[in-house]
């Protein structure tokens, strides 16, 4: 795969998934600069990879990158007058990056695409069975909120379901990373249903809300 930019971030971004984005860093104002100067907008892409140690901005900055992440693709952008973007992107696909060349006015590397493995029927028994138990942890939170709790339609997609999921429940950051590193949708998928069982498990000993948005997300297939 040729060079792509990569943008550094504390959170995971997941494939499928449309995520929005502020960008006021210079470095990150030119990589938008450059990206709509592409006349095609699918080449728009660069990759998004959680911070393993270090911050986003400030005089530490990033010490070290996680080596999965995600390409995704710039799609909405709203340019403001001082050079700030609001922008969203799409998840396209995992990739697993070489080393980080530092050279340039931001981030770059070479990088693998990595696909998931076709989907087993024991992926789409999976499937199913985690969306149940996603269904009956929305209907315990909505009980609890005393109100419904709204969320888009979820993909029937093993794959796809298990990153909608996966950006949707409250995880901390490192239980996402493991998700993205998960090596299929049926791992995956399994680890997403553990997590929503601990969390039923745990608004039951202790009936106040959790601080989860299942609305907060939106997944695409493109």
């Amino acid at each position: 795969m040729p060079t792509v930019p990569v943008f550094p971030l504390n959170a995971v971004l997941f494939p499928g998934v449309v995520t929005p984005l502020h960008i006021f860093e210079d470095r990150y104002r030119a990589l938008m600069r450059d990206l709509l100067a592409l006349p095609d907008p699918a080449d728009r892409t660069f990759a998004v990879v959680a911070i393993r140690e270090g911050y986003e901005v400030g005089d530490r900055g990033v010490q070290s990158l996680h080596r999965v992440g995600t390409l995704v693709q710039l799609t909405e952008v709203e340019r403001y007058d001082d050079g700030r973007f609001d922008i969203e992107v799409t998840g396209r696909q995992r990739i697993v990056l070489d080393e980080v060349d530092p050279a340039g006015e931001y981030l770059t590397a070479r990088g693998d695409l990595v696909a998931d493995e076709d989907d087993t029927e024991d992926a789409t028994e999976e499937a199913r069975r985690a969306l149940a138990t996603f269904e009956e942890y929305r209907t315990r939170l909505s009980s609890l909120r005393g109100g419904p709790v709204l969320a888009g339609p979820m993909p029937r997609d093993p794959a796809y379901l298990s990153y909608s999921l996966a950006a949707t429940c409250l995880l901390s950051q490192s239980e996402r990373q493991d998700l993205l590193e998960a090596p299929d949708a049926l791992t995956r998928l399994r680890m997403l249903r553990r997590s929503l069982h601990e969390e039923m498990r745990s608004m039951r000993a202790l009936p106040s809300l959790p601080a989860t948005e299942v609305a907060r997300t939106r997944w695409s297939p493109n």
